[in-house]
């Protein structure tokens, strides 16, 4: 590891008023932004940005970003002259969207300010950004230098998105905390690895406590504490574990199993169909059969069934061929080594049919 390194962690703004907070935070970074994002989410959004930065930032224009996070998507946006005349990028939407924005900005020396629409994810406010292959597939991880300038968590459009978004995010954060946990085990920690697992700590309980409130909030459109506290868990708790626990060549504490089933999952047709979060909560239900966490496995597995969040194979429309594909694509993926001990493919296939198994019992 280096001896000299920076740790960016995020700034955030949070609530149903936040985008007024905009030119003060923005004051330093230039005159002239350009707002990029998904076709849904600046509809939800841009009028409120607008409106806040009237008087304070130009906008030299309103783009989609594309469709999903691609270095093809990235390269266009580099070339158009909207992205090129602004100072500051605001990246609207999900995490495709965002991923997408960060890793542009990264490229072109841009600060970026980040404007979830959406609790699905973390990407708002970390250094890392999953990207893919024009088939859909992972394309891999891209390592910005450092995360959002600043992330705006407007709580009312959190609440106006549709249900299921959020349902993803809880599925996704359910996974932050035991995977820190496992990818860390026996491992010595100097001071940042060793305090992104701490804070991981606080990414869990929230979940159980809140979530299904949220959820509810959430299908009525209700702006509520429940909804804040599961959007910032989502958002921002495991966003900063992730800074704190991913470098780009140091040392990777950030995922393991759980999203190393997720990625491998990526490969298949029905992967369109399902959210990420989605497939992420049976991948943590693997994980932990794995480690022969039964007790708080079956924990995980009892909230996902409340929720609705997938405890068996047939969920995720994996099949008997399915399942051998993600088999195969697995071990090479960078999260099939983050755990205390070798992981082989027949481990890894008994822990999924065990999961699934267990998932039929309830």
């Amino acid at each position: 590891m280096s001896t000299t390194y920076s740790v960016y962690l995020p700034n955030y703004s949070v609530g149903s008023d936040c985008y007024n907070e905009i030119p003060a935070v923005t004051a330093r970074y230039g005159k002239k932004v350009v707002l990029i994002g998904g076709k849904t989410a600046l509809s939800k959004a841009q009028d409120a940005i607008l409106e806040a930065v009237k008087g304070h930032l130009d906008v030299t224009g309103v783009l989609w970003y594309g469709g999903n996070a691609t270095y093809e998507n990235v390269d266009k946006l580099m070339n158009t002259k909207e992205v090129q005349d602004a100072d500051m990028v605001f990246a609207v939407g999900g995490g495709r969207a965002v991923d997408c924005c960060k890793t542009m900005a990264d490229k072109m020396g841009k600060p970026v300010f980040t404007f979830p629409t959406i609790a699905s994810n973390c990407a708002a406010c970390t250094a890392i950004c999953v990207m893919y292959k024009l088939d859909g597939s992972l394309a891999g991880y891209y390592y910005p230098q450092h995360c959002a300038e600043h992330t705006f968590i407007n709580t009312k459009i959190i609440a106006e998105a549709p249900e299921k978004l959020l349902w993803a995010g809880i599925g996704d954060a359910l996974s932050k905390e035991c995977e820190v946990l496992i990818a860390t085990e026996g491992k010595k920690l100097l001071n940042t690895p060793l305090l992104g697992r701490a804070i991981s700590g606080a990414c869990t309980s929230p979940l159980f406590e809140y979530g299904k409130q949220a959820l509810e909030d959430c299908r009525n459109n209700v702006v509520s504490e429940a909804i804040q506290e599961v959007a910032l868990d989502i958002i921002m708790s495991t966003g900063i574990v992730s800074n704190l626990t991913t470098t780009e060549n140091d040392y990777y504490y950030n995922s393991s199993l759980g999203h190393c089933f997720y990625n491998a999952y990526t490969g298949l047709a029905c992967a369109e169909r399902h959210m990420h979060g989605e497939v992420v909560s049976f991948g943590v239900i693997v994980l932990l059969t794995c480690d022969k966490q039964f007790e708080l496995r079956d924990k995980m597995a009892k909230f996902n069934k409340e929720l609705g969040l997938p405890v068996t194979l047939a969920e995720i429309e994996v099949d008997e061929a399915g399942l051998e594909k993600i088999l195969d694509r697995a071990p090479a993926i960078l999260e099939w080594k983050k755990v205390p001990y070798e992981m082989t493919r027949e481990k890894f296939k008994q822990a999924i049919l065990d999961a699934d198994a267990y998932g039929k019992t309830l």
